[in-house]
């Protein structure tokens, strides 16, 4: 096989949803995010398992991702557009049950006047500004708005990750303000915010980097393993030098070995002289630049030529190699390239 092996387990999804929702205490629900394709993992079956593990609404970025969950798992769960109501969407809204978020005035005029009898919820501004009414702005549309009764009013933490941040306390407030007497499902809190404490739960959470396994919810199950076949081995000699650019030169004669896989299959070029594959529960540094289809590690240390060496898996998270990388768990997952070969594991979905 000339491709890496990306395994997904559904079950850990499952489970990891399991586990944020239990942090509730059942005093809510807990819904699901698979936008960006299930954060790389495959939306469709990731959407599937969690719907068997109990989910009943799902959040994506834009309409035509709610598409394909909505041919995932029929009629009945409900789907939320964090996009809002673009324009385009109106046919793929209404034929599909997709609830937009709306975002701004203009999206509420597209949308009561497009699709008056079809269900939306509201996204305020509470401090990202990024998306969502600003308190100015729902002030004066909320009685309209709260007449025509939407599904959902959500607000997004901007430092959920971080506790200690002031900012949390001061969106939280501000989100019970401007929602104050509504009577309407709310929803604040992603992965961050059900870790930070009933306080910030509402009506409704929605998990997402929780469920695939990375930060800040480092009790979640690994999701993602990642073998990349060896190609060929080679013993470079002391002051040799390997890859692109010759960053990286031997200072004794060292055994390299030659994956198949590279920034083509999203694997961070950054990684480059500072990443490791890993042998079983041996680390092996990448020597020189990770270039488009290939990288090269040392495996001078091992005491037999691996067939396959690991960027993901048992030694290695998600969260290590994006602190590797100088990134996120999120850039990781969803940089996973197309060429891999994809298996799914466990029952679920």
């Amino acid at each position: 096989m000339g491709s890496g092996q990306l395994t997904i387990d559904l079950d850990a999804v499952a489970a990891n949803w399991k586990a944020l929702d239990a942090l509730t205490g059942g005093a809510c629900e807990t819904a699901a995010v698979v936008k960006a394709d299930g954060y790389g993992l495959g939306a469709s079956r990731v959407a599937r398992a969690l719907a068997h593990a109990g989910a009943r609404r799902f959040f994506v970025a834009v309409a035509e991702e709610g598409a394909a969950i909505r041919d995932a798992l029929g009629r009945g769960p409900e789907i939320y557009v964090f996009g809002g109501h673009m324009s385009g969407d109106t046919d793929m809204l209404h034929d599909l049950d997709l609830i937009p978020m709306l975002n701004s005035i203009d999206q509420l005029t597209r949308h009561f006047e497009a699709l008056p009898k079809s269900p939306f919820g509201v996204q305020l501004d509470t401090g990202m500004n990024r998306l969502g009414m600003e308190p100015a702005e729902w002030a004066a549309v909320r009685d309209l708005v709260l007449s025509r009764t939407p599904s959902l009013i959500m607000s997004h933490l901007a430092s959920s990750d971080d506790p200690s941040s002031p900012q949390n306390k001061a969106q939280v407030q501000l989100f019970r303000e401007m929602t104050s007497g509504c009577g309407i499902p709310r929803s604040l809190a992603a992965t961050g915010g059900i870790l930070l404490g009933p306080e910030y739960h509402f009506e409704l959470t929605r998990p997402g980097i929780g469920l695939y396994g990375g930060r800040p919810f480092t009790d979640a199950k690994a999701v993602v393993e990642l073998a990349l076949p060896v190609i060929q081995t080679r013993t470079m000699l002391k002051g040799e030098v390997v890859g692109y650019s010759a960053t990286w030169e031997a200072s004794v004669d060292t055994q390299i070995a030659t994956v198949s896989g590279g920034y083509a299959d999203g694997i961070l070029r950054s990684l480059g002289n500072k990443g490791h594959l890993w042998a079983g529960n041996t680390a092996c540094p990448i020597r020189g630049r990770v270039s488009m289809d290939l990288i090269t590690a040392d495996i001078s240390h091992l005491t037999e030529q691996p067939k396959v060496l690991h960027l993901l898996g048992p030694s290695q998270g998600v969260d290590a190699v994006a602190d590797a990388a100088g990134t996120i768990a999120y850039e990781i997952l969803t940089s996973l390239g197309a060429r891999y070969t994809r298996r799914y594991s466990g029952r679920s979905g």
